[in-house]
């Protein structure tokens, strides 16, 4: 595992070239080659980094956010927009506090001065090169706790690859194993699975090994490692099932968390087929696929608590004093 000056060299050798990208933004699939240091890219963001809340939040997978809650930041903008999104009070515009490079250091050193087990980056592609510029001066300033890349898995690869030794534990998403299901309802994201896939496999590569007895663990949380998340959409139990058989195929030793807390937010009302949670008999065909591949993490319960999703959460920062 590197060492804090490790880190901070390696973001040192990559910040510069992350930044000439924003001249012509290619860091995220979209590749809109957008000026964003004049307008903003179909991420919604230009150069200026806004956040709508953070805290420590007590409601991730047990591993992340162990005993004392994991620092979150949620980022406003996305470069995927799903139709469904449960954050889109936020996701889908740039609602929330504008911050500047040493706000946000402060912020995480704030964090793990409250307590939190790791710096949790939710969404934070579109804004890489500025956080990790304000990651460097943490660390200079003694952050010392895990950091989590919280991410939708519309990535490419050769970004994450950029982040190897930066980065502790990867949280992606694998929501699309069909191309046409991610165009309908990721805004055109045709080349989701393929983008999602490979760098899946990058962020394994380098994240590869899993503890099952620690990192289950909820009181002692991760120091480093994988889990893959996936949200089962109603009437789309073929597509979990692809993507479960592909994760235990190609990442067996990566924690899984299967989640079912799927409610039509936003857009989703207007789509017949999703406009709808998921009903028991879909809960069970993928519950029943888990357990018979035996893949390790968690299976989320039918009844999901609603109030864990972003369309509840407050914006600001007054449980942390800022």
């Amino acid at each position: 595992m590197p060492t804090i000056p490790e880190k901070i060299k390696l973001i040192d050798s990559i910040c510069d070239q992350l930044y000439r990208r924003l001249e012509s933004c290619d860091i995220c699939p979209r590749e809109c080659r957008v000026n964003r240091h004049e307008k903003p890219g179909f991420c919604g963001a230009k150069e200026d980094v806004y956040i709508y809340t953070a805290f420590l939040h007590q409601g991730e997978e047990p591993g992340i956010s162990a005993k004392t809650g994991s620092g979150t930041l949620f980022f406003s903008g996305c470069s995927l927009k799903c139709c469904y999104c449960q954050n889109f009070k936020f996701s889908q515009k740039l609602t929330g506090h504008e911050f500047s490079i040493d706000k946000m250091a402060a912020m995480m050193l704030k964090l793990q001065k409250k307590g939190a087990a790791n710096i949790n980056l939710v969404t934070p592609t579109h804004y890489l090169p500025q956080i990790l510029k304000a990651l460097s001066i943490a660390y200079e300033n003694g952050l010392n706790i895990p950091l989590v890349y919280n991410t939708s898995g519309y990535e490419k690869p050769q970004i994450i690859q950029m982040l190897d030794g930066i980065v502790d534990i990867y949280l992606p998403d694998a929501k699309y194993f069909d191309s046409e299901t991610a165009a309908k309802y990721s805004s055109g994201a045709k080349d989701y699975p393929q983008n999602n896939q490979a760098s899946l496999l990058e962020m394994y590569r380098q994240q590869p090994r899993c503890i099952p007895g620690l990192q289950l663990d909820c009181k002692s949380g991760m120091q480093r490692g994988m889990i893959v998340r996936h949200l089962v959409l109603p009437g789309h139990i073929q597509e979990s099932l692809d993507i479960l058989k592909w994760l235990k195929n190609n990442l067996p030793d990566a924690l899984v968390s299967v989640m079912f807390q799927y409610q039509p937010y936003y857009k989703a009302k207007d789509t017949l087929e999703i406009n709808r949670p998921v009903n028991k008999q879909e809960y069970q065909a993928v519950k029943d696929l888990v357990e018979t591949i035996h893949i390790q993490g968690w299976v989320q319960e039918y009844t999901a608590q609603e109030t864990l999703a972003g369309a509840y959460f407050e914006p600001g920062f007054d449980k942390l004093g800022t």
